[in-house]
């Protein structure tokens, strides 16, 4: 590696006792160096590279010639909040099994909770829970505690909550319990590192002002939603220039997720087509002797690609242009391929959104069909 060159494909080191990697582009960044992350797909094939000394001297040499891509990596001020976002959404998937362990202890006790309310974390079935650990076992006492929001009647409820109450039953409702609110307080911990590092991200730069949600966005709710979504909205449209929260299937939680795995420097993209690509939401055509072999979307783990995947997923039924979009290609397609071709076009709108900082504008329903009947007559 020769300091004159001021690149280098050394970015893992590997500790020679415990065989654990880790990424040391920051202090290398800070000595002159351009680093690379090299993806060890285009390396793995390679014949004959057994020893570290060989592989190593084989990667120079290819990233010599150039033959050698750097994977993508945002900017530097955003690691620290997408690796606490990371380690948020693995508290929340650690967390659901405890629900389904909740769900069993009741069944397995005849006690239809589930099927008295629609959510048993909810306030109703929270306070129900509680009160079963606390000893009560009158149907009626406990239907009693129903909110006034809850759609089953008190006599409903109170059929559903006849039960066996065995000791065993019980204590692993206990524990699940117990599990859960550990859980939903280290999530509470982490939400508020979340936003201690949203003030201290780019601080200088201006805030603009952020338009209130829409009916429809206002009644949409979700368990895993940051405590504080209009602080946070605030945050992305300082830091990003603009709120990705008002896309047509997008909220605070999707909003935060693209912006901190993609970033806010799409110059790194050419166009939305290596956007899309990268997010693996691009067919990978192989053609040889002019014929098409495969077309299909490369199976990947990209974490941006998911929340565009789940985006559109939220507007299958949606009143909007997405939605449309959707069920006319889920018509010829399928729901596979109507939900990747819809992420595909959600993502396109994102990318020049976060690329030529303009708002979200979206087409109303009627002149979006005016548009297709036009282009078909047209053909």
């Amino acid at each position: 590696m020769s300091r004159k060159s001021k690149r280098t494909s050394g970015i893992e080191e590997t500790h020679p006792f415990n065989g654990m990697s880790r990424i040391n582009l920051h202090a290398a960044g800070r000595q002159g160096f351009a680093c690379l992350l090299i993806s060890s797909r285009s390396l793995r094939r390679v014949a004959g590279r057994k020893s570290d000394i060989s592989d190593a001297q084989w990667i120079q040499t290819l990233h010599t010639y150039g033959l050698l891509e750097g994977s993508f990596r945002p900017q530097g001020d955003l690691v620290a909040l997408r690796t606490l976002l990371r380690h948020r959404s693995q508290l929340a998937e650690h967390r659901s099994p405890h629900i389904q362990h909740m769900q069993k202890a009741l069944l397995q006790m005849h006690v239809q909770l589930s099927q008295a309310v629609t959510d048993i974390t909810g306030m109703t079935g929270q306070k129900i829970m509680r009160a079963i650990l606390a000893g009560v076992r009158d149907p009626q006492t406990l239907a009693a505690m129903r909110e006034p929001g809850c759609k089953k009647s008190e006599e409903e409820i109170g059929k559903a909550l006849t039960g066996t109450w065995r000791e065993e039953h019980l204590f692993v409702l206990q524990q699940s319990i117990l599990l859960y609110d550990f859980y939903t307080q280290q999530i509470q911990s982490c939400d508020e590192e979340i936003e201690r590092l949203y003030g201290l991200t780019r601080p200088d730069w201006e805030a603009g002002e952020v338009e209130p949600f829409s009916r429809r966005k206002k009644n949409s709710h979700s368990k895993n939603m940051p405590q504080h979504p209009e602080e946070i909205r605030q945050h992305l449209k300082r830091i990003s220039g603009v709120d990705l929260s008002v896309v047509d299937g997008f909220g605070v939680s999707l909003a935060q997720t693209v912006i901190m795995e993609v970033g806010t420097d799409m110059s790194k993209f050419p166009d939305e087509k290596h956007f899309c690509s990268w997010l693996g939401l691009a067919p990978k055509h192989e053609i040889s002797g002019g014929k098409v072999l495969k077309n299909n979307t490369l199976k990947t783990k990209n974490r941006a690609g998911q929340a565009f995947r789940m985006a559109a997923q939220s507007v299958k039924k949606a009143a909007s242009v997405f939605g449309i979009f959707y069920r006319r290609l889920r018509a010829r397609l399928g729901p596979s391929q109507a939900t990747v071709a819809t992420a595909h076009a959600i993502a396109r709108v994102v990318y020049r959104m976060l690329k030529y900082r303009i708002e979200y504008e979206p087409l109303s329903v009627n002149e979006y069909r005016d548009s297709m009947k036009r282009s078909r007559l047209s053909i």
